[in-house]
């Protein structure tokens, strides 16, 4: 009989570890369908070129400027939050690991007592000892899929978290890029102004002279002395936008203030872009921006919670078993022949367990989960369509600005010529100094609007190569996390490989 009752449960055993592996509850993931428009709407074929395979990957040198080349590398080797991105990658990695080890027996435990035991009865054996020691183990079959979903979850959040660190890293570059041309456009606007406050001192010298001299009333001098003083206090405006532009390029550099100024020393002009942008098709730079592939693998990570809680709705499947010995010093007995062939016992065997009459509760978490799937679904959607935009936005902005520096540069070359025949007719007396004044405050404007828009070219440009999701190609090969920091993590926890690429 006995010798029936292993046979049957070892063909229990059997049965579960052969089924045990064949089903997995859940919808498998797909890419989710988006809207892709097979070509831009923008297409200034003078402006955008076919693409090249290399040109998006270090974008920022084709603007040829060596301090934004090292900006942009310091700020890869010391961001804080891309570095945070980079701890969220260990952390996912950690998380996957404790994820596989569910497949595994989940109950691997070594255990012993000992005991003094008091009972009613006569007074000599009233009291005794008791010891054991022994070790169980259980192992939840993964029958529906349960814990091979878990681990793809955990993958998918994994690749999610890489992704994101890739996203980081372009949003990172074009700060870093975009930061450093508003610099250079604020430096470019001081200096014109100070070039300006320059030309406009000298023609205050010269109504003074002539004030003096009384050939002009004191309505000129003073109308000179107005337009200097305005000129002059745009300065102040400008340069609290430069130190405060300073501060955020600091910042994401992962630097104090104070240290950036050995680097933005050698600025000369706004950087500008030393050939055509190349383009591709939408599908090409869809799968090339690592936000879009963080939304994906974000709902992958979520479509299989589904089947996880899916598993619930059915019976689960556990094989035990323990060993044992034990012993007490009741009657001729001790505590030493613990470990004796007399005192040792075992039991195995299959069991299950079934949520029953819980189905509205089950269901409905299930539901859940599908609603959390479709949330992420349309978030993936969304970030498709706002990639789109971004691209063509900036295009656009591309186009307009340089053909809004066009006539800027048209009307700075007029304005020139203006105040230049307004100052010679002023002094031979033909017009009142007003004309000079208007002439001089036109041409003053339109090369500080112009200074303006060159670096909304460059920004755009910058916003351009970000949407099209270059940049983050550069960490290739390279390790997530500083080597520093690594060490730290290591002198604290053993991470032993979990830490490396």
């Amino acid at each position: 009989m006995r010798t029936q009752c292993i046979t049957y449960q070892f063909f229990l055993v059997a049965l579960l570890l052969l089924l045990g592996g064949c089903t997995m509850l859940g919808p498998d993931f797909q890419t989710p369908k988006a809207q892709v428009p097979e070509t831009w709407n923008e297409q200034d074929k003078g402006l955008f070129q076919k693409p090249s395979k290399d040109e998006s990957i270090a974008w920022w040198t084709q603007f040829n400027d060596p301090v934004l080349d090292k900006l942009v590398q310091t700020a890869y080797a010391q961001n804080l939050s891309l570095r945070s991105a980079g701890i969220r990658i260990m952390e996912a990695r950690a998380q996957l690991g404790r994820v596989k080890g569910q497949i595994f027996p989940q109950l691997q435990e070594m255990n012993g007592d000992v005991m003094t035991i008091g009972t009613t009865g006569p007074s000599d054996s009233r009291y005794y000892n008791a010891a054991s020691v022994g070790f169980d183990a259980a192992w939840e079959m993964d029958f529906w899929g349960k814990f091979r979903r878990g681990i793809e979850s955990a993958d998918a959040n994994l690749l999610a978290s890489m992704a994101d660190y890739d996203d980081v890293l372009v949003t990172l570059t074009a700060e870093v890029a975009g930061t450093y041309v508003n610099i250079c456009t604020l430096e470019e606007r001081i200096r014109l102004a100070r070039k300006n406050s320059k030309l406009q001192q000298d023609g205050l010298q010269l109504v003074m002279h002539q004030f003096e001299a009384g050939v002009v009333t004191e309505l000129d001098l003073l109308q000179a002395k107005t337009l200097l003083s305005s000129t002059r206090a745009t300065i102040p405006n400008i340069q609290a936008q430069l130190f405060s532009y300073n501060h955020a390029l600091a910042v994401l550099l992962g630097m104090l203030p104070g240290d950036l100024e050995k680097i933005l020393n050698q600025t000369e002009k706004i950087p500008t872009i030393s050939s055509d942008i190349a383009i591709g098709v939408p599908a090409e730079v869809l799968r090339r921006r690592p936000d879009i592939r963080r939304a994906e693998m974000q709902a992958a990570a979520q479509s299989a919670q589904i089947g996880i809680a899916r598993t619930d709705l059915f019976p689960s499947f556990t094989l035990f078993g323990s060993l044992g010995w034990s012993a007490t010093d009741i009657g001729n007995n001790d505590l030493g022949d613990i470990f004796d062939s007399n005192s040792f016992s075992y039991s195995f065997g299959p069991a299950f367990k079934w949520n029953l009459f819980n189905y509205r509760r089950l269901k409905n978490q299930v539901r859940i989960q599908d609603a959390w799937l479709q949330q992420l679904i349309t978030a993936y959607q969304n970030t498709v369509l706002s990639a789109a935009r971004e691209v063509e936005d900036n295009m656009t902005g591309i186009v307009y600005a340089k053909k809004e520096a066009k006539y800027l540069l048209q009307g700075i070359a007029s304005s020139q010529k203006s105040m230049e025949l307004a100052m010679l007719q002023y002094e031979e007396g033909f017009v009142d100094y007003q004309r000079v004044l208007d002439s001089t405050g036109a041409m003053t404007q339109k090369q500080d609007q112009y200074a303006q828009v060159q670096g909304t070219i460059t920004t755009n440009y910058i916003g351009l190569y970000k949407a099209l999701g270059g940049g983050w190609q550069i960490r290739k090969d390279k390790e997530y996390l500083p080597e520093e920091v690594q060490e730290q993590m290591e002198k604290r926890t053993d991470w032993g490989t979990t830490v490396k690429r």
